[in-house]
């Protein structure tokens, strides 16, 4: 595999893995935690209007497309183990970015699918 290849791979996993946590943080404000208890059409316009939900939605476009390019140049059995890496960096900043726990456990399980990621990559 190309260096430009696995840079698009990665663009595109950390693009998605940003995305989570710009929903996240936009779904943790008091006001839209009050649009999803509404459950009217007026709360899904909050949601619309968050700028966090709207850059994760943005962040997910953007992932999605640098994706396809991806996919362009690879075999789709090559190319999509390495979303598993999504799963490491989407840890990662909820830690930094969000204050969320850290663990062993959490670790070592997200070090497996690495694991199983770097495996596969290494066949092809």
């Amino acid at each position: 595999m190309k260096w430009q290849t696995f840079a698009l791979i990665l663009a595109s996993v950390a693009f998605s893995s940003l995305a989570q946590i710009a929903l996240k943080h936009g779904m943790g404000s008091a006001a839209t935690q009050r649009a999803v208890a509404d459950r009217q059409l007026g709360g899904l316009l909050t949601l619309a209007a968050d700028p966090y939900i709207v850059c994760g939605f943005v962040l997910y476009g953007l992932g999605a497309l640098v994706w396809l390019g991806v996919l362009a140049k690879i075999e789709v059995s090559l190319a999509y183990p390495f979303v598993g890496l999504g799963f490491l960096l989407t840890m990662v900043f909820g830690i930094g970015f969000l204050g969320e726990s850290f663990s062993l456990a959490r670790l070592a399980g997200t070090l497996l699918i690495i694991a199983g990621v770097v495996l596969v990559a290494s066949t092809g």
